[in-house]
């Protein structure tokens, strides 16, 4: 029997498996797979620590593979490599199916090696990390130690700064404040607010804040399941409840009994389901299903949702009881588009975050690019920033991510400064020179920016000679994008 760790090798190439194969079997025991049911039986009956799979396959891609993987054997590390770099691929390997590495081709054999070796260690580590679980189940006060030094770690991060990432003159500091005074009261508070607004992150700051902060915060998100499921997660069931329940399930109400129970999109729910979590809240309890017995519960309810409920409420889609229990006070917490001045400090964090999944080194943002992006209204808020850093990150290079990287959307972005141009254009009133000159004025910024100021190839694309291109600039007085300090301005002459 060999030493060496197992490594599993999936696509449907079978030149790629033989190459792959040859390169690495010096340093690891390799097992190739042309189909995804091969792929399966190997997993089955091998101890396979790394999976490597293509990402176009005929059956499935490879993302969808190691979903399931991912899903059977959690320990294995995921990693894919391709030829193809489309941007959503990465985005999905990474948010869907916890890729360790997305590996592009053409790749070295040497830094192959290292990142498998890399991936391999890290396998060992999370085995040594188990076995000292196990260990430390017989000294439970060494257990309680850790989650108490853990649990005041967390105390400290949502007490000193809220852990919501905002500028010094935020209009989120307002929000912040309410936070700190509302959190230590025992009350049901409700938080309003468009989808990606940071909604998660300000009821954890309401649970560190209060005095719950050293019992569990739990977290459902009640849009994402049917009645029945949402039932079984929030109350628990019994053994034989229904088809698949193999063992007594204990609910997320009773597994942060003593803490906070955060319900997001509360505003989802059905109107039967309503009742029974009114229930809840008013006597206290619940009853798993299939049980006879109630069993008494102790928590703060924070809900969250994107509807407007006093709204739902009049339109008889909410219950007005349930309504009131769970808005004892509430909290809207502000778009992205109304605190543009968050933005630099939001994307440079969320970068800073992102890198550490993806096999670059990045110093930030240029000006043109943050120009832009707090041009743009970011109808996604938080939410899209992020989707959008991370596309910018795996289709950049050099150590600077520059506006050229955004999508035509956030491009087309209009500035304070040209935004009277465009009404112009818009309106109904106006000369048409004047309103054909507005849209002029947008195409060629756009153009430039995404040709990186290329004024040949911006040219090009436009249908017009470099002269003419350099006469319209000249006209309009149009010079490159910088960010002028403290404004979200676009230069101009």
């Amino acid at each position: 029997m060999t030493d060496l760790p197992v490594v599993l090798i999936v696509d449907d190439e079978a030149l790629s498996l033989e190459t792959l194969k040859r390169i690495l079997e010096d340093d690891f025991d390799v097992y190739t797979a042309l189909t995804v049911e091969e792929a399966k039986n190997i997993l089955d009956r091998e101890w396979v620590r790394i999976v490597l799979c293509d990402q176009r396959m005929p059956e499935i891609t490879g993302v969808e593979f190691l979903k399931l993987v991912r899903d059977s054997w959690p320990d294995t590390i995921r990693m894919i490599i391709s030829g193809y770099t489309d941007s959503e691929d990465i985005i999905n390997a990474i948010n869907e199916a916890g890729v360790y590495q997305y590996i592009t081709k053409p790749w070295h054999p040497d830094k192959l090696i290292l990142t498998l070796s890399n991936a391999n260690q890290l396998f060992d580590l999370q085995r040594q990390n188990e076995a000292l679980s196990v260990d430390l189940k017989d000294t439970p006060e060494h257990l309680g130690r850790q989650l108490e030094a853990k649990r005041s770690k967390l105390q400290r991060t949502y007490r000193s700064d809220d852990g919501i990432v905002r500028a010094p003159d935020s209009s989120m500091n307002g929000i912040c404040q309410k936070i700190r005074k509302v959190a230590p009261y025992d009350v049901s508070v409700l938080l309003a607010g468009e989808s990606g607004t940071g909604k998660e992150l300000a009821a954890r700051a309401l649970h560190y804040n209060s005095d719950r902060w050293d019992k569990p915060f739990v977290v459902e998100n009640c849009g994402a399941l049917p009645d029945e499921l949402l039932e079984s997660e929030l109350f628990g069931y019994k053994r034989g409840a229904f088809t698949g329940a193999v063992e007594d399930r204990t609910g997320l109400f009773e597994r942060a009994n003593g803490g906070t129970v955060f319900l997001d999109e509360i505003g989802e729910v059905s109107a039967s389901f309503q009742v029974k979590l009114l229930r809840v809240l008013q006597e206290g309890e619940v009853r798993p299903l299939g049980s006879g017995r109630t069993r008494k519960v102790d928590v703060r309810i924070i809900a969250a949702s994107n509807r407007d409920l006093e709204a739902e409420v009049r339109a008889g889609r909410f219950r007005e009881d349930l309504y009131y229990r769970l808005a004892t006070l509430t909290i809207q917490l502000p778009s992205l588009r109304e605190r543009k001045m968050d933005i630099p400090v939001l994307a440079n964090s969320l970068l800073k975050t992102a890198v550490k999944s993806f096999d670059k080194n990045m110093n930030g943002f240029s000006d043109e690019a943050m120009a832009c992006m707090q041009a743009y209204h970011w109808p996604g808020n938080v939410r899209e920033l992020q989707n959008e850093i991370l596309h910018m990150l795996v289709m950049g290079e050099g150590d600077t991510l520059g506006a050229e990287l955004l999508r035509p959307r956030i491009l087309r972005a209009v500035p304070r400064d040209e935004a009277p141009e465009l009404e112009v254009f818009a309106s109904s009133q106006g000369k048409l020179k004047e309103r054909v000159e507005a849209l002029e004025v947008h195409i060629l910024r756009e153009a430039l920016i995404r040709n990186r100021w290329n004024k040949s190839r911006s040219a090009e694309e436009l249908g017009l000679s470099r002269v003419g291109l350099r006469s319209k600039l000249e006209r309009y007085g149009l010079e490159r994008a910088s960010l002028i300090p403290g404004d979200t301005k676009l230069s101009r002459k």
